[in-house]
């Protein structure tokens, strides 16, 4: 039996984050000891593994509890799985999209900076145009 401390160092997730898991039902609710400290076994390992795993492949919580729900029906069909996976993959590559496009525009204005006095700056010009960016890029913030 693990104490939270060491699942939290086996799975490199913070002591907080274990805790917040079991109050929105991601991880059970763990075994007490005699003295009322959390026990954790090797299938709440598993299982934080996984969640830690989904975390770094920005699975939202949302899709992660999906996951581990179909998860525990292991004859059921993949394609629930596939489904979850594949708009995840939409979701980071219209991400990267966005990414690329901020990279262009800091390099353009990079391109067309002269490196003359802060009078002429080309950056601080394009970061002063408030309206040519809200037009181009997003919506006005409210």
């Amino acid at each position: 039996m693990l104490s939270i401390g060491t699942l939290a160092k086996r799975t490199g997730t913070k002591v907080q984050t274990i805790r917040y898991y079991e109050q929105i039902g991601l991880m059970p609710e763990p075994g007490r000891s005699d003295g009322g400290q959390r026990r954790y076994g090797a299938p709440e390992l598993d299982r934080l593994a996984f969640i830690r795993h989904a975390r770094q492949l920005g699975f939202p919580l949302q899709a992660i509890r999906d996951l581990l729900e179909l998860s525990d029906s292991p004859e059921r069909s993949c394609a629930q799985v596939d489904a979850v996976a594949r708009k995840q993959l939409r979701e980071v590559e219209a991400r990267i999209a966005r990414l690329e496009a901020l990279r262009a525009e800091l390099q353009r204005m990079i391109g067309e900076c002269r490196a003359d006095r802060i009078a002429n700056c080309r950056i601080l010009e394009v970061l002063r145009d408030h309206a040519e960016c809200l037009s181009d890029h997003e919506p006005p913030m409210p």
